[in-house]
């Protein structure tokens, strides 16, 4: 069976079911409403109104600055920083130990180097996820509904409940 079969559904909330999962618990299929329940967000900032709340962050590049401080050493590594490495090896192999120290402290190479599409995670991490998460990795940030959106999503399915009733 594949990863992704059941995560193109998408449910988030028991609006996008319709009156489906009210008629599975009036016809007793607990099959259904289990699967139906199974299958939504079960992330409560998908389905909850949130207003953002403006606050003042401190920037750690403006706190470096300041402080007078250098910049970190990385800790996940992109494609770019393989050649830093090649170059810590290649004084280790010519100088020793001291002169890659030496390397390593003037141009400080990741201390980790992450695989690739898993959203710096590990890769078993990753894929234990439910669908709803890697979703919510890949759309840069987590939808935020309003007031307004969840009028709408409810005016919307009691349309679509009334107009399948009357067919």
């Amino acid at each position: 069976m594949q990863i992704h079969s059941l995560d193109k559904a998408q449910l988030v909330n028991e609006l996008q079911c319709g009156t489906s999962l009210n008629r599975a618990v009036e016809q007793g299929r607990r099959a259904d409403f289990a699967l139906m329940l199974s299958m939504f967000s079960h992330d409560c900032r998908e389905t909850t109104v949130i207003e953002d709340i403006d606050t003042q962050q401190t920037d750690e590049a403006l706190l470096r600055k300041r402080f007078d401080v250098p910049t970190a050493q990385k800790l996940q590594g992109l494609l770019d920083d393989y050649q830093t490495s090649a170059a810590i090896a290649n004084q280790f192999y010519n100088g020793g130990l001291a002169s890659a120290k030496l390397q390593h402290y003037t141009v400080p190479e990741p201390l980790n180097y992450a695989p690739i599409d898993t959203h710096g995670l590990n890769e078993e991490v990753y894929q234990n996820l439910s669908g709803h998460t890697r979703r919510q990795l890949t759309e840069q940030g987590v939808l935020k509904p309003g007031v307004d959106a969840l009028y709408n999503q409810l005016s919307t399915a009691y349309r679509k409940d009334t107009l399948s009733i009357r067919l």
